[in-house]
C-alpha cells in the first residue's frame, strides 16, 4: 500500500492533514484563522509520530487547489511542493471536495 499524506487549506479557519498508510488512516484538524502556515508543519510532524513512519515513507502528497481561500490554498500547494522537491515524490493537486477525509 501506498503511504499518502493529504494536505488541506483551502478553507479559510481550517488546516486538515490525513495520511493513509498500510496501519490505517489518521487524521489532524487544526483551527485558527490567522498563521495558517505555521500549523501545517507541526501537524503533519505530529501524524509521523503517531503513525510510527518517517517522511521518507511518504509515496505520494496530495493538497487541496480549491475552491476555498485563495491565501490558504497558496499555502498548502507552496508547503506540498517543498515537501515533494526534497522527498522527491509527486504531488498531486485535487479539489478540496475530492480529497479522501471528505
Amino acid at each position: 500500500m501506498q503511504t499518502i499524506l493529504s494536505i488541506d487549506t483551502a478553507l479559510s479557519e481550517t488546516v486538515h492533514v490525513t495520511l493513509d498508510y498500510a496501519g490505517g488512516r489518521i487524521e489532524k484538524t487544526s483551527q485558527s484563522r490567522v498563521m495558517k502556515a505555521q500549523m501545517v508543519l507541526p501537524l503533519i510532524e505530529e501524524i509521523l509520530k503517531e503513525s510510527g513512519i518517517t517522511s521518507s515513507d511518504i509515496s505520494e502528497i496530495r493538497v487541496a487547489q480549491g475552491p476555498g481561500s485563495f491565501t490558504g490554498v497558496r499555502v498548502g500547494v507552496a508547503i506540498a511542493n517543498a515537501l515533494g522537491t526534497l522527498l522527491d515524490i509527486p504531488v498531486n493537486g485535487k479539489r478540496a471536495l475530492a480529497l479522501p477525509h471528505y
